[in-house]
């Protein structure tokens, strides 16, 4: 008889886990996505279904048809360029701290320093993404129930709709990642059905359509400033908001399998699937257009679902409702996934408040519990500021995109410094990683100014961007925090040293 084996064997490390110790972490979450499921949390995230649609409002008085349709692959092929030069980056060091990791690695004598603004602009886009991603959901789901039960589009009624949806958000993301997985793969079909539906039945249903020349030309103002080039610059808003998030591949890396491919390939796929497929979304509801006034000034507070409305009559119009409120959910869902790992590893390293809390994983589910529920709650109370401002959600739009991209850039920057001296992943650019690093640094620094700047006129205490405000808020407590006590003791991340893995050596901010 053959003997009974040991059950104490010594179970050897993937190249995951081993790559994971030598960046200096011990595997915590649980590697259980494939590199489809790390994918589909960005796409879901960018959810064209969700930015493209609670913005094009925005759109329509803030250079018309014609900015919607050419300000989207203008925007789309810059913010490809920032996206390649992120996954290089992430191909190198896959870990779920992601953009604030890499800034201390990648910068050769102040990573602390790098890596704590960094990591705060990241922490302040993520809040603000996963406001506005709700906040729009809200938006669209009280218009379907005043089409349907007559519930009527007041603040007060969109603000007790968003915090349900972030409960509800915040209870899947306690339920453990594979669930998440499951919910985002059904996101991607969810989006990619549901937009050739949308887009199917405005081509065919409809009596009427828009011109081309309506579509491809047509310029609206209705800012209040006269100057068209400043209207049209602000106009670019509706499309950069909508291609965010994509960060969240790079966030999932430590639970996703062969991180230094999928992760990159993550980044990367969801910026392009999304740029396709918004453009098309974009151009079957512009070609619906009806009514041009009736859609701004709708009663339902939605200018799609009036146009769904005028095109197609109520029942169908609510079928398209339905569609798109699904999508926002599942991208709402997966913002607070993702916004919950980089608080998880911003606090695994002591660089928020209360980080002993924030850091803590649920041993059942090995997701971090509490990380989920200050992504919800910081949401809410941007988000809840609607409430006293009528411009507000334009403002956490702008916010969102601004703290991310300085987030994404920072680490673009410090590659670019480094020159030949980086050390590649397996996932690289080659020849190209100066022109496009380059291009993603200037983009980002011409839209973190615009998106700051006035979007209407005359400007009040109503309709002023408060987007500066917010800004120099996070970054004014985060330079405080850093001058008056941090500098002293934060040191980047937080690297351990593990006998069991010879390989992995502590990082040295200083060698490089």
């Amino acid at each position: 008889m053959s003997s009974v084996p040991s059950t104490t064997q010594t179970t050897e490390p993937t190249s995951d886990e081993q790559r994971l110790r030598e960046l200096g972490y011990t595997q915590e979450l649980a590697r259980s996505m494939s590199g489809f499921s790390n994918f589909a949390v960005s796409f879901s995230i960018v959810s064209i279904l969700s930015g493209c649609l609670t913005l094009y409002g925005f759109g329509l008085t803030t250079g018309g048809p014609a900015l919607i349709t050419w300000g989207w692959p203008l925007v789309g092929a810059m913010t490809l360029a920032v996206g390649l030069a992120m996954a290089e980056i992430c191909s190198a060091y896959p870990t779920a701290g992601g953009l604030y990791y890499w800034a201390a690695k990648l910068a050769p004598k102040h990573g602390p320093a790098y890596a704590w603004f960094t990591g705060w602009f990241n922490f302040m886009g993520q809040v603000a993404v996963t406001a506005g991603v709700d906040f729009g959901a809200a938006f669209f789901t009280n218009a379907f129930l005043e089409l349907q039960w007559g519930f009527a589009t007041t603040p007060g009624h969109t603000v007790e709709i968003f915090a349900v949806l972030l409960i509800l958000h915040g209870l899947l993301n306690t339920l453990g990642v594979k669930l998440i997985a499951l919910l985002n793969t059904v996101s991607v079909w969810w989006h990619v059905v549901g937009v050739a539906v949308i887009v199917g039945v405005l081509v065919i249903v409809p009596s009427h359509h828009a011109s081309a020349s309506f579509v491809f030309t047509k310029f609206v103002n209705q800012t209040g400033f006269h100057n068209a080039f400043y209207v049209s610059l602000l106009g670019l808003l509706l499309a950069q908001y909508t291609l965010t998030g994509y960060d969240a591949s790079a966030h999932m890396t430590e639970e996703t399998h062969d991180a230094a491919r999928s992760g990159p390939k993550g980044i990367v796929n969801s910026i392009l699937v999304s740029l396709v497929a918004g453009w098309i979304l974009l151009l079957g509801i512009t070609f619906a257009i009806q009514d041009y006034d009736g859609a701004v000034g709708s009663a339902t507070g939605v200018p799609p679902a009036q146009i769904f409305l005028d095109a197609i009559g109520p029942t169908g119009a609510k079928l398209l409702l339905l569609i798109v409120i699904g999508a926002q959910f599942f991208c709402g869902m997966a913002s607070v996934t993702a916004n919950s790992r980089m608080i998880y590893a911003f606090s695994r390293d002591g660089a928020l408040p209360g980080s002993r809390i924030w850091h803590r994983i649920n041993p059942r589910t090995q997701t971090p519990t509490s990380a989920v529920w200050l992504a919800t709650g910081g949401a809410f109370l941007l988000g809840a500021q609607d409430l006293w401002n009528a411009t507000a959600y334009a403002a956490v739009t702008s916010v969102a995109v601004i703290g991310l991209y300085i987030a994404y850039v920072i680490p673009v920057f410090l590659r670019l410094r480094q020159g030949d001296s980086f050390e590649r992943g397996p996932w690289h650019l080659g020849r190209w990683s100066k022109l496009i690093g380059s291009v993603a640094v200037g983009w980002t620094a011409l839209i973190t100014v615009l998106f700051m700047l006035p979007t209407v006129s005359p400007i009040t205490a109503l309709s002023f961007n408060y987007t500066p405000v917010a800004v120099a808020a996070v970054l004014g407590f985060a330079g405080v925090w850093w001058l008056a006590s941090a500098r002293r003791w934060f040191t980047g991340p937080k690297v351990q040293s593990l006998p069991e893995a010879p390989a992995a050596e502590p990082i040295d901010m200083e060698k490089r």
